[in-house]
């Protein structure tokens, strides 16, 4: 692939400027996107990616790069470790994200579930537990993520974790990474299992 020059992105950018139909934008959507820099470029680049066409519908395929394995200490920070992965979810390279599944596994009356509770329910019920670097690429990618990923649950904020690696810190603490959609964008966090995880914090599973 060949890098484009400085002189080609600047007449592109010129050419979106001059002929784009301002005046049919709705300036608050206009305001969404200077509010998400990173998640506009990811979509710009898609765009053009397509060959400078709107890409219809929501992509389909996610490709994992299984080249190189999720990293951390890259990702998070010095002292953080995987001690534990499904093995299944790591054979993955690529994903249909509209198949994919948010499982809790709350039982009867319950309001919350601890969270080494809850993984080894998600473990029994035998789905696939999506991995950490499926998270990294979405993340990576957020173009990729669906809209409706972005749904409240019961009017809460949904945080969607990706309990097929388990992380560890320097004092031995396990962890799961999620991705959450707030404040007009998207962020990824990690959750202790000794906390409580309630109806709002799916496990992201695939179909075994």
């Amino acid at each position: 692939m060949n890098k484009p020059s400085q002189g080609q992105v600047l007449n592109a950018l010129a050419i979106l400027m001059n002929n784009a139909d301002w005046d049919s934008v709705d300036s608050s959507v206009l305001q969404t996107v200077i509010d998400s820099p990173q998640e506009s470029g990811q979509q710009f680049t898609a765009f053009l990616k397509n060959g400078g066409r709107v890409v219809v519908g929501e992509p389909k395929i996610v490709s994992i790069d299984r080249s190189a394995a999720f990293g951390p200490v890259a990702f998070i920070g010095a002292g953080w470790s995987v001690v534990e992965q499904d093995e299944r979810s790591l054979t993955l390279t690529e994903i249909d994200p509209t198949k994919v599944q948010f499982k809790v596994t709350l039982k009867n009356s319950e309001s919350s579930v601890v969270g080494e509770e809850k993984l080894k329910r998600l473990i029994a019920s035998g789905e696939i537990r999506l991995d950490a670097k499926i998270l990294q690429t979405l993340w990576e990618n957020q173009y990729l993520i669906p809209e409706s990923w972005k749904q409240l649950t019961n009017g809460n904020t949904t945080f969607i974790y990706f309990d097929g690696t388990v992380l560890q810190d320097s004092s031995g603490d396990r962890y799961v990474l999620c991705l959450y959609w707030n404040a007009g964008r998207w962020h990824w966090y990690y959750l202790w299992l000794g906390y409580e995880w309630h109806a709002n914090h799916p496990s992201a599973v695939l179909a075994s």
